[in-house]
């Protein structure tokens, strides 16, 4: 897995199974509705997508939508790709459907997690941000189920002006609920989500230093969505940190040439999984994108494959090359690890290689030359 060539194969595939939905949520990137819509893949499309993305080196496989519940055929989609060996996870909507029979039916199938959205402390908080009253209170019920039946936990939560008050307090919930992993996502203005919605570029900064302190002692992982200018402030703590000086200098030398294979800070990829690069979507429809986030359209699965589409797209390979970045993401040091959030720049730019636009940093490229004039 870490040594997965993201020029040929993802490191994540995301399939948008349908974009019904019970919810109605703020920010939702699907603007998702209440009914399926009849393009959607069908069963035999979504074996046939199944055994493409195995043949692309096997990477993570998740449901989402919309709600992946709506899918009356989910369960025997996900029994495909499990009995394929792919590594199949979901994040279903806290709707009326997820009983506890459903969950008892994944775990028979072998889905391994499940991720629900928890985006306060407080049902006034969440309920605010999914836009439906009694959302919380139905997320507290799975995530019982979920303990119940001994399946992991993994809560989402979308980092916005609505809730950046009140992380602490989420945090504390995270623990509480004995949860493996917290998912923190940036909110990308796309979709219903708005740059309005959005926290500033200053508390981005600010929650990364938080987010990293409390990694130390908590006992959950944490990992962030559209937030790639984390990894940048991960690596700068980890230097600071670091008594081999000199360890640390040559490891900010190698960030310059990309060869950053063995660590990225986090111990996950080897490499910054970005929009495009180790990472695909694909919605209800076929069409292909280099994230859910970034509604570029590089082809449909229905007309070519998927490895087709993903190695071959100049779309897929522009967001792959950093040196086509433009601004300061072009030249900053960290851009091989980073490469800043290629969906928020085109969201808030309209080109998707302009500098990550909620990021702080000046790179040291930029700093040399204000310093000579």
């Amino acid at each position: 897995m870490f040594d997965r060539d993201f020029y040929k194969n993802p490191f994540i595939v995301i399939w948008e199974l349908t974009r019904a939905c019970q919810l109605h949520c703020l920010h939702c990137r699907a603007k998702a509705q209440t009914r399926r819509d009849p393009r959607e893949l069908s069963f035999e499309e979504g074996k046939q997508l199944i055994d493409q993305i195995y043949e692309m080196d096997n990477p993570m496989l998740v449901f989402t939508g919309g709600d992946p519940l709506m899918r009356e055929d989910v369960y025997d989609i996900a029994d495909y790709a499990i009995k394929k060996g792919v590594r199949v996870s979901m994040t279903p909507s806290a709707t009326p459907n997820v009983t506890k029979q459903a969950i008892e039916k994944a775990k028979e199938v072998g889905l391994a997690r499940w991720a629900f959205s928890l985006d306060g402390p407080t049902a006034e908080v969440h309920d605010h941000f999914r836009g439906t009253k009694g959302s919380f209170d139905l997320t507290m019920n799975a995530i019982k189920y979920l303990h119940e039946l001994e399946i992991p936990v993994q809560i989402n939560t979308v980092i916005s002006r609505y809730n950046v008050d009140v992380l602490e307090e989420m945090a504390k919930v995270v623990e509480e609920l004995k949860c493996v992993l917290w998912s923190v996502f940036f909110l990308v203005p796309t979709g219903r989500g708005k740059e309005s919605d959005m926290v500033s570029p200053v508390q981005h900064e600010q929650i990364f230093h938080w987010l990293y302190e409390l990694s130390k002692k908590v006992p959950f992982d944490i990992k962030t969505t559209a937030a790639q200018h984390y990894r940048r402030v991960v690596i700068q703590q980890k230097m600071k940190e670091a008594k081999d000086t000199d360890r640390a200098i040559r490891y900010a030398d190698a960030l310059n040439e990309g060869k950053t294979g063995q660590i990225d800070g986090l111990g996950r990829a080897p490499k910054g999984v970005n929009d495009g690069n180790g990472f695909v979507f694909i919605s209800h429809i076929g069409d292909v994108f280099p994230s859910g986030l970034l509604p570029v359209k590089a082809g449909n699965i229905r007309e070519k494959t998927l490895a087709d589409i993903y190695r071959n797209s100049p779309i897929f390979k522009d967001l792959r090359n950093p040196d086509k970045f433009k601004g300061k993401c072009g030249v900053c040091e960290f851009r091989f690890v980073c490469g800043g959030s290629r969906a928020r720049s085109y969201a808030v730019t309209g080109n998707f290689l302009e500098s990550e636009p909620f990021c702080v940093y000046i790179p040291k490229a930029l700093r040399s030359k204000s310093v000579n004039t």
